[in-house]
């Protein structure tokens, strides 16, 4: 028996304001979907944040809707769980509870097991700090069953594990967790992680994001999902890798800039997309109007590019896109507010959007999860 394990397909993001990175995390989403359907798994979990927002447009929902129905379509059911992205702390019934209720896929969200032929497969939303009291309960009442349980049983959640992931407040102890489960689905966690974990009956398994969002580095790791064997006694979790857009981060030296430059291009020229990228640029006599007449050489083969400039202990961070994507006014006036250009661009791109749409638990939650991740992007970057 094979399954597909994918998370963190953030239906609906709109990246960088711009429509092309809205359809490449469709075009991701349904690779994935596409690859399981061609090797015949049996079913499909989704260890959460489906969707970007609580309260996703149109299209996320219809791409959600298709891509059950193929499945469908092809005998393969599905499981899901929630992540904080697809609720809301107001109450209101998340959005994927309508795929459960017309049955194109099942929730497994409320700690009660299901039971797929011989399979057990039990999960939570993800669990916010507040919410850990009388966890150790549940999860010995879950324990209980799992052990009673002859096949497979699989445990999905959509939550950071302190040994991978400390920062994380919510984050919980893998000696926390139920015991005799032969196999961990998570979600969270938006880098591929295989973990294991002597006291746990399987592997650990994060498959990462289906494609980059805004609070990860722009760098050339690697997007996909997990296929999963359970036809013998052991979980065996095999990676698969997704077709997605390039990106890649550049550090170089001023004096060598011109070179630098001329090595970027004949990069960007290797990829069928156009790419994503970061140029960081080091040294104590930096001109900035040499920069700034090269980089925009190179903007019209990026479908985004930035830069930042690192002269001796102070950091100017400066981000180009493309005019047409952009007011720049609103621009400067939130870099002059902010104090910070990389601030600025995440008011302008990330909050923006959100508020605008009144999506104002969505817009809080954003700036909670993006304080940490810029605190300790700064101290990497230095």
């Amino acid at each position: 028996m094979l399954f597909s394990h994918i998370s963190d397909t953030h239906l609906g993001l709109q990246q960088y304001g711009l429509e092309e990175r809205e359809q490449d995390i469709y075009d991701s989403f349904n690779q994935a979907i596409d690859i399981s359907i061609k090797d015949h798994v049996d079913f499909v979990i989704f260890a959460g944040d489906i969707f970007h927002t609580p309260n996703p447009n149109g299209t996320a929902i219809l791409q959600m809707a298709n891509a059950l129905k193929r499945l469908k379509e092809n005998s393969i059911d599905s499981f899901f769980i929630l992540g904080e992205h697809d609720k809301s702390n107001m109450r209101a019934t998340p959005i994927p509870y309508v795929y459960h209720n017309l049955e194109f896929s099942k929730y497994v969200g409320l700690n009660e097991p299901v039971y797929y032929k011989d399979v057990m497969i039990a999960g939570f939303d993800k669990i916010r700090k507040h919410q850990m009291s009388g966890l150790e309960e549940k999860f010995s009442k879950l324990d209980s069953l799992a052990a009673k349980h002859k096949g497979h049983r699989i445990l999905v959640l959509h939550q950071a594990v302190t040994e991978i992931y400390p920062i994380d407040k919510s984050s919980i102890n893998s000696s926390d967790l139920p015991k005799n489960f032969t196999y961990y689905a998570m979600g969270h966690l938006h880098d591929k992680y295989v973990k294991e974990f002597d006291q746990l009956g399987g592997p650990l398994v994060y498959p990462g994001s289906t494609e980059r969002t805004p609070n990860e580095k722009v760098n050339e790791t690697e997007k996909g999902f997990f296929e999963v064997d359970i036809s013998s006694n052991e979980a065996k979790p095999t990676w698969i890798k997704l077709d997605t857009r390039p990106h890649f981060s550049t550090k170089i030296d001023f004096e060598e800039f011109d070179n630098s430059m001329t090595e970027i291009i004949e990069k960007i020229g290797t990829f069928d997309k156009k790419p994503v990228v970061e140029i960081k640029i080091h040294g104590k006599s930096v001109e900035r109007d040499i920069i700034e007449t090269r980089i925009s050489q190179i903007i019209p083969q990026t479908l985004h590019c930035s830069y930042k400039i690192f002269r001796s202990d102070d950091v100017t961070s400066v981000l180009l896109d493309r005019p047409a994507r952009i007011d720049e006014e609103l621009f400067k006036l939130a870099v002059k507010a902010l104090k910070s250009e990389e601030l600025a661009t995440f008011a302008v791109n990330d909050l923006l959007p959100l508020l605008s749409n009144n999506q104002l638990d969505q817009a809080t939650q954003l700036v909670i999860e993006n304080f940490e991740h810029y605190k300790e992007q700064r101290k990497n970057d230095q």
